[in-house]
Formats: structure tokens, sequence, C-alpha cells
């Protein structure tokens, strides 16, 4: 079957098997940010943004993108480099496996709120597994890089 749509904002059109995930067809097509670390919906390490929501791209099918926009880590580049900044500056970034899924998460709540709030991250980042930190350098990095951006510290 073939499925075609937009990714990182160009026409893209793949040849796929019925039972391909969204995971497996970004990774075919070069977009190696993306990672799996569970393929059970648990990690947040396949986060994508589909048609301008988050989503773990372990648990869609590549069909499922037919028309859609799809934005990873490679086509987020310019609104992720300052977050990105932000978590090597706190040493949040460890072994950096889970990264995208954080930096996309962050892309997504600035997009999305206006006013965000302790909370508001906290539920925008409650999918990240990270295996090596507590989350601190994380938080530190994201209170950092709200307030260069927004002027305003949560």
């Amino acid at each position: 079957m073939v499925v075609t749509f937009k990714l990182n904002g160009k026409k893209t059109e793949a040849i796929i098997e019925a039972d391909t995930t969204l995971y497996q067809l970004l990774r075919k097509l070069g977009c190696y940010s993306v990672k799996c670390g569970c393929e059970t919906t648990n990690c947040g390490l396949c986060t994508v943004i589909l048609n301008n929501k988050s989503v773990l791209s372990c648990a869609v099918l590549a069909a499922e993108v037919e028309g859609a926009t799809v934005e990873t880590l490679e086509g987020l580049e310019s609104e992720a480099l300052e977050f990105g900044l932000c978590l090597a500056d706190e040493g949040a970034e460890q072994c950096g496996f889970c990264n995208t899924g954080f930096i996309v998460n962050v892309v997504m709540m600035m997009r999305e709120l206006d006013n965000i709030t302790k909370e508001s991250v906290k539920e925008y980042l409650a999918g990240n597994l990270c295996r090596c930190t507590g989350y601190q350098g994380q938080l530190r990095a994201l209170e950092k890089f709200i307030e260069r951006k927004r002027g305003v510290r949560i």
C-alpha cells in the first residue's frame, strides 16, 4: 500500500505494509531522532507531532498518516535548538537518548499554551521516561527556557 503525507514540510510517499507503524516508517525514511525504547507506549522516545498533536509513533499505524502532516525533531530544529542548549547547560542530557521526546513535547507545549504552569509542565512531560536522571535537570532547563522565551518564571 502507498501512503502520501507531509513529513517535515516535504511531500513524502512511501510503500508500506498494513502493519507498519509510524515509528518504523519514519526510521525507514531517515528520521533517526525518532527512537523506540519500549514499543508499548510507555517511554515517550518515539514522540512526534501528527497534525499538530504530539503522539507516540509506535502506537500509530503508518496508514493512518495518509494526507496528514508529521513533524519530527529533524523538522523542528529551529524551534528546538534553544531548548536543547538549555538541556545541555543544565547537564540534563547525560546519555541523551530521551531528549527527543522531551524536546518534541516542549515544542508542542510552547505552541499550545499561552500560560505555562508547573502543573502543565508535569502534564506535558508525564509520558517521557528518562532512565539516567531524576528529571531535575530537565525541569531546570525547561524553567530557564520558558523564562528566556516568555519572560516569566514558573
